[in-house]
């Protein structure tokens, strides 16, 4: 049989119905495709600023470098975490961003007959991997653009192993207070492990915002953390992130993870980044202005976001189907989200840019006009 022909029934059961993850449009893709001179990307809730200033050197130092392998084991990187965040070198565990470690955790403990809980809409990949692995994602609605706690409570059952929260939520840009996720950890039953999905943790300046390694995690709860350098630090090309857990379930990951997934250059840039306090702090109040001219840009224009909003980007309803607004933002030169694969079909997520490109699609706003149902 020629290899175009092989049969779907060669392939798992569990990825027929699958649709994977699609990424943000890239700049120089819509540039080719539209003939445009200036694209600008506020799709991928990526920071607007480079890497570090060290970073930058770190990756310069280990450019030269490139012909080894990286150290499968993270050794530095981990140890440098461990200090840093008061936990066990054996609770850390480093990876190819923190979707890269949900993947992971979902090869470790699901199996068909499994069952995981999130809310939806939310982060792709909870579904994704719950699918991948033959089990049953469970997703529960919103409440208010929020997660519905009570309800996941309810959700849960005798087959359920992970509840993910998203905190705060992607897409909606929302999150649940320090009081609910103290409510969620003293009710949720002990077979259950909690993934808490800090990925924009450095953002937030909530003083209801729980820091769940330091609050949760460390005084013993049953949690896995997962945090990123993907967004703060600049270092979204690169593919590090972590995750914070008990020993056994951070060994469970190194089982199933690929070797050497976490290139040598990102664990430098990554560690690099660590103790850049003052920088990481700029960058927060960079984003907290910028969020709020985004905010005024969008109402200006009659689009009204979700909220209060608290990380990086916003999301807007803009009718049954965001792809015509969609399309015509990236006529202009802009691209955002649309959320048909997060569960939210009729909506955009627009990340916070900086200052020009924010006023560079309050200019496409004006040209496009609102859409009807805004």
């Amino acid at each position: 049989m020629p290899l175009a022909e092989i049969a779907d029934s060669f392939f798992r059961p569990a990825l027929g119905d699958l649709v994977p993850y699609e990424p943000g449009k890239p700049v120089e893709e819509v540039q080719r495709e539209l003939g445009l001179e200036r694209v600008v990307k506020l799709a991928s809730n990526e920071g607007p600023f480079g890497p570090f200033p060290a970073a930058l050197e770190a990756l310069e130092r280990a450019a030269r470098e490139l012909n080894r392998y990286p150290d499968g084991g993270a050794y530095r990187l981990r140890t440098e975490l461990a200090a840093r965040l008061g936990v066990r070198f054996e609770e850390v565990a480093v990876g190819a961003g923190a979707d890269g470690l949900i993947d992971c955790l979902c090869q470790a403990t699901l199996g068909p007959g499994d069952e995981t809980v999130f809310g939806w809409p939310s982060f792709a990949s909870y579904m994704i991997d719950t699918v991948k692995q033959g089990a049953t994602p469970r997703p529960i609605p919103l409440r208010e653009h929020r997660y519905d706690l009570e309800a996941m409570r309810e959700a849960i059952t005798a087959r359920t192993k992970l509840v993910f929260i998203c905190l705060p939520n992607n897409p909606t840009g929302t999150m649940n207070t320090r009081s609910e996720l103290d409510a969620w950890l003293d009710d949720v039953p002990d077979h259950v492990l909690t993934v808490v999905d800090q990925a924009y943790f450095e953002y937030l300046e909530d003083p209801d915002y729980p820091d769940a390694i330091a609050e949760y995690l460390r005084a013993g709860r049953r949690l896995l953390v997962l945090r990123t350098f993907s967004k703060i630090y600049g270092l979204a090309g690169l593919r590090v992130g972590y995750g914070i857990s008990a020993a056994p379930v951070i060994s469970a990951i190194g089982k199933v993870k690929r070797a050497f997934d976490v290139s040598h250059p990102a664990q430098a840039a990554a560690l690099a980044s660590l103790g850049t306090e003052a920088e990481v702090e700029h960058r927060r109040r960079l984003n907290v202005a910028g969020r709020e001219q985004l905010l005024a840009v969008l109402r200006a224009h009659g689009l009204r976001p979700a909220g209060p909003a608290v990380a990086n980007f916003l999301y807007v309803d803009v009718g049954e189907d965001s792809k015509p607004f969609f399309e015509q933002l990236l006529r202009e030169g802009v691209i955002v989200r649309p959320l048909h694969g997060f569960g939210a079909p009729g909506a955009v997520r627009i990340t916070v840019g900086t200052e020009e490109e924010n006023a560079f699609l309050d200019r496409a706003l004006g040209r496009i006009g609102a859409p009807a149902a805004a």
